[in-house]
């Protein structure tokens, strides 16, 4: 019998070194949770902060953190009062800690896994799809707007400008070079990030833009009030600094996940939301995926995979 499951920890804040893969006792399900045998595990920005210790308020965590924030895996154990859920269904959803073998999770949060996507494909979406979603209902998109999207190649902009396009939007995108092929082929028209970033959004949008979403959290907050014309229209879900500048900043899920997945699944089915994979990685290599991460300039979510997800 299984008592021991692996997760990634740390016990003090610092680069990707600082990462452990560590066995714990198996975690048991509660009255109203499950216990999900992780297949596969998404890589986010959050992830790389937390372990820096840029959301610490002392030196050293007081036992190890764990890492992870979303999964896709199989139900392998209910707690009491547990009835819409059995052992062996596939799911995908939000919960800390799961960059590891196995996540108890509340069973009211799951999302089931639909057979057309494979588990690496299902981890990609929870933080992406429910953060875009977010930021879009925010900022009130709507047809015939101009809204321009920071990092948009990554994975909540990649999403987000997708999301704006399908409301009928027009959407400019912020990216490398190496991206702007790729956001074209989507429809977002793609410019270069950094110094004379105004003019160049002029120059395709004389009259600035109706909207902004910071995805970036890379100082973009003054240029995009310059652009939308004042703050009403900007938001951002990377900037601690947006109270400076009277901009709305959301940080946190607002809406069940499953109400969520309900608009959005048929979209990913589609194909009118795609969220590509940048990269996959072991779990025992999370180092290298976070370093890969913090690199930036990526297309997409890198996703762990625990043993053979698929």
């Amino acid at each position: 019998m299984v008592t021991t499951a692996l997760a990634v920890r740390y016990a003090r804040y610092g680069d990707p070194g600082v990462l452990s893969l560590d066995a714990v006792e198996l975690p048991e399900p509660g009255s109203g949770e499950v216990r999900v045998a992780v297949g596969a595990a998404g890589v986010n920005p959050y992830d790389s902060k937390a372990r820096r210790g840029l959301y610490a308020s002392a030196g050293a965590p007081a036992e190890p953190a764990r890492v992870g924030l979303e999964y896709a895996g199989t139900v392998d154990a209910l707690g009491p009062g547990v009835t819409a859920w059995s052992r062996g269904d596939a799911v995908f959803g939000l919960a800390p800690g799961s960059a590891a073998t196995h996540v108890v999770v509340p069973a009211d949060g799951l999302v089931a896994k639909p057979g057309w996507l494979t588990f690496v494909q299902a981890a990609a979406l929870p933080v992406a799809c429910e953060t875009a979603y977010r930021a879009i209902r925010l900022l009130e998109v709507r047809t015939g707007d101009v809204v321009l999207v920071h990092a948009a190649a990554g994975g909540v902009g990649l999403v987000a400008s997708q999301l704006a396009l399908a409301r009928g939007a027009r959407v400019i995108g912020t990216a490398g070079t190496a991206n702007h092929e790729f956001l074209a082929s989507l429809g977002i028209e793609p410019v270069l990030y950094g110094d004379g970033l105004a003019a160049r959004v002029r120059t395709i949008a004389p009259g600035g833009v109706d909207a902004v979403l910071d995805a970036s959290g890379r100082g973009v907050l003054p240029v995009s009030i310059e652009l939308a014309g004042g703050p009403e229209r900007v938001v951002t879900i990377a900037d601690g600094s947006a109270s400076q500048y009277r901009v709305r900043a959301t940080w946190s899920a607002d809406l069940p996940l499953p109400q969520v997945f309900q608009t959005l699944l048929p979209l990913v089915e589609q194909g009118t939301v795609r969220v590509p994979i940048a990269a996959t990685f072991p779990l025992e290599q999370v180092a290298a995926a976070q370093a890969l991460s913090e690199s930036g300039h990526l297309r997409g979510k890198i996703v762990l995979t625990v043993g053979s997800p698929d």
